[in-house]
């Protein structure tokens, strides 16, 4: 039983590193996008980062609620295969 609680944890550890990813990649492309303009300033970027768009952000988010919950589920079943056992 404490292999699903660590496979859970792992599954939940490995969806937030992928929306970190995913977050990063959006970031990484509006940099790419812009790479050959001659000066950067705020404004500039925050446009880039549109013309990237919304849905890498969108994707990060559900994978960083979904690692969340995994977490989540595997704490809670871990808190009460505990109390099972003591009684």
């Amino acid at each position: 039983m404490k292999d699903n609680f660590m496979s859970r944890r792992a599954a939940g550890v490995v969806l937030i590193s992928c929306a970190a990813l995913v977050q990063a990649a959006r970031y990484l492309s509006a940099a790419i996008y812009g790479s050959n303009m001659i000066s950067w300033n705020t404004d500039l970027f925050q446009a880039m980062l549109q013309y990237v768009g919304n849905g890498l952000v969108v994707w990060s988010l559900v994978l960083l609620a979904v690692g969340i919950g995994y977490l989540i589920w595997a704490e809670v079943e871990a808190v009460i295969s505990h109390h099972a056992k003591q009684d």
